[in-house]
């Protein structure tokens, strides 16, 4: 089963992405700030950390910058209101999956899953 952590101060703000992950059998995890998800990332595996752009004490991309400290294997895909461009500009090295658009919705789930899922199958043993 696939694990992910939902890092935000508002557990509905990934109101779409959770209903699709519990129909696709992925396990979610929820923290409230980006120092609960560090020390919840030192303590239990997951394949994807998902972070919101602003937590109550780090932005998304600060908690990125430390999470890759601790494994830099992690999957991380990061809510910003940044062009892509910056965004590529502000993240470029932290091997960030995917930029979420503000208000993910259902299809920016699936679209996220679905790269997990390629990335998982290609790096490790099964989903």
């Amino acid at each position: 089963m696939i694990q992910t952590l939902l890092v935000s101060s508002s557990r509905d703000f990934f109101s779409h992405l959770e209903s699709i992950f519990a129909e696709n059998d992925v396990g979610v995890t929820w923290a409230e700030s980006g120092s609960k998800a560090l020390s919840m990332v030192s303590d239990q595996p997951f394949d994807l950390i998902i972070a919101d752009e602003t937590l109550r004490d780090l932005t998304g991309l600060d908690l990125a910058k430390k999470v890759i400290s601790i494994n830099p294997m992690l999957n991380l895909a990061i809510v910003s209101a940044l062009s892509p461009h910056d965004f590529h500009e502000a993240s470029e090295g932290l091997g960030i999956l995917m930029q979420l658009p503000p208000a993910p919705e259902k299809l920016d789930a699936e679209k996220l899953l679905k790269h997990l899922k390629t990335i998982l199958i290609l790096t490790r043993k099964t989903i």
